[in-house]
């Protein structure tokens, strides 16, 4: 099956945001377009606004004149469902209510041909539910933009219970044909980012509610030290408070109350409060103007240690220890098997963050997964109130003679860095056993919807396939409400591959 041809008709209904900017993406692409709206006089004014962002195109040298010309010549605006009915694909990106939709393509269904492709850019509801209105369901599947759709390069292709594999497919090669990037994926709450995503807020805000740190060193860390794009405060401002705990709710709902995809507590006070993010003025941050700029915590300056005796090659951390080599700082070695930690001089340990919690040992603080620890520019502790000043003060001097900066976090077992990593390779590990996607196009789905660094099964390989599993069984111990039980599909992965290495463990 191959892309619908440039020559027919694309559809889409509802003129908002997200309805021009599909309009927009078919339209540069080359098909004839047809914008409508129930609200009179809408899809007239989409279309003008449209055509201002081709002329800012063409000012920018992105759009010759005479495409531009072409292409506002192939856009038109329909003040009633009758003049789709020539078209191959109608798209409708109407209001987030299943009724709202089930109308509108029971409607479109009367109209349009019995060979016309039907699509929704529904973001939160069930594709298979929206479906089940329609007499031939086969032919109707998800194609989820994301915002601003002209911009950004990931559409979610979702084939619900009753889609054909042939109408999938159409969609897909069509999307791919817009020089968009298609991911497939089975009909399931969130779709593949929205699912896979929810740890990345979760966990943060997790940290937080547990005064574990304060919004902008939790932002810092996952930026500078996790490398990601932005923290999770400020992402949610940007996207909106409302927005972002809606989705969540959603996902939650949909996964009958699943506690690993609870909502926080802390966001739903925010959004009772009226605090959005910019939209408002107010979010997690401040953005009135003259407002004080909020800054993370940054440990004072400390003394570095001499040495430090290596117990193992650090696993996941080995980087570090070239690093503290030229740093200056000698490094004396032991042979350990599976060893993860430093001996500072005064007997304390600095160990990778690994699910436990200072508290449980005599005195140990723990430093949290970086994506690269020569980038990275800040660097977590974790310590609790029976850490050793002194064993504090090493570990802070020899992360800041490497260059970084240092937060100090209380005792948060995981940190934020590695919890948050671990939960989406878990998130990830279970949609694949599930048969939601495969493992490139889930990887494809968090780098280019959310801008993720890594996909979840790039960070898999290149920590090692138990050390998700891991960590979370750890947590899951401190923590037995099941919100970090391992899922059985990263379980069973690591235990596989344990006894393909010949371990009993």
């Amino acid at each position: 099956m191959t892309a619908i041809d440039l020559s027919s008709p694309v559809a889409v209904v509802g003129a908002g945001t997200m309805g021009q900017g599909i309009a927009q993406v078919a339209l540069v692409a080359g098909h004839p377009v047809r914008l409508h709206d129930s609200l009179p006089g809408r899809a007239r004014e989409a279309v003008d606004a449209i055509g201002a962002r081709l002329d800012r195109l063409v000012e920018k040298d992105r759009l010759t004149a005479a495409d531009r010309d072409a292409a506002r010549a192939r856009l038109t605006a329909v003040e009633s469902l009758a003049g789709l009915a020539d078209c191959a694909l109608v798209v409708e990106a109407v209001l987030e209510r299943l009724d709202v939709k089930q109308d509108l393509l029971r409607a479109l269904e009367d109209v349009v041909g019995d060979d016309c492709l039907l699509a929704t850019n529904t973001s939160s509801l069930s594709v298979t539910a929206i479906g089940g209105a329609l007499r031939s369901p086969g032919r109707f599947v998800g194609l989820h933009f994301f915002n601003p759709a002209p911009l950004l390069p990931l559409v979610e292709v979702v084939s619900g219970f009753a889609t054909d594999v042939s109408s999938a497919t159409r969609a897909y090669e069509t999307a791919r044909a817009w020089g968009k990037s298609p991911v497939a994926c089975a009909d399931t709450p969130g779709f593949i980012v929205n699912r896979i995503a929810r740890p990345f807020y979760g966990e943060a805000f997790a940290v937080y509610e547990a005064q574990g740190a304060d919004p902008a060193t939790i932002d810092a860390v996952l930026r500078e030290c996790g490398g990601f794009r932005m923290g999770a405060f400020e992402l949610t401002d940007l996207i909106g408070q409302d927005v972002n705990e809606s989705v969540t709710h959603s996902v939650w709902k949909a996964f009958f109350q699943d506690v690993r995809f609870a909502p926080s507590l802390a966001q739903r006070r925010l959004v009772e409060s009226g605090r959005l993010g910019r939209k408002t003025g107010h979010g997690w941050y401040d953005y009135a103007d003259g407002a004080e700029r909020s800054e993370p915590h940054t440990a004072e300056p400390a003394q570095a240690p001499a040495y430090v005796v290596a117990e193992g090659d650090l696993g996941p951390a080995a980087d570090l220890l070239p690093l503290i080599r030229e740093a200056g700082v000698q490094v004396r070695e032991e042979d350990e098997d599976h060893g993860t930690r430093l001996v500072l001089p005064g007997g304390g340990q600095l160990a990778l963050a690994d699910g436990q919690t200072s508290v449980e040992f005599r005195d140990v603080v723990y430093f949290d997964l970086a994506l690269d620890y020569r980038k990275a520019t800040r660097i977590a502790l974790s310590a609790s109130q029976d850490t050793s000043p002194q064993t504090l003060s090493e570990a802070i001097g020899l992360f800041q003679a490497l260059g970084k900066d240092v937060s100090v976090l209380g005792d948060v077992p995981g940190m934020i860095v590695a919890r948050t990593v671990a939960r989406i390779v878990d998130l990830a590990h279970d949609a694949v056993a599930k048969g939601v996607a495969t493992e490139e196009d889930i990887d494809t789905a968090m780098r280019l919807g959310v801008n993720y660094p890594l996909g979840p099964f790039e960070w898999s390989r290149r920590l090692g396939r138990n050390w998700a599993y891991a960590l979370l069984d750890d947590l899951h111990l401190r923590d037995p409400s099941g919100r970090y039980a391992p899922s059985l599909a990263l379980y069973r992965h690591a235990y596989a591959t344990d006894k393909r290495e010949g371990s009993t463990s």
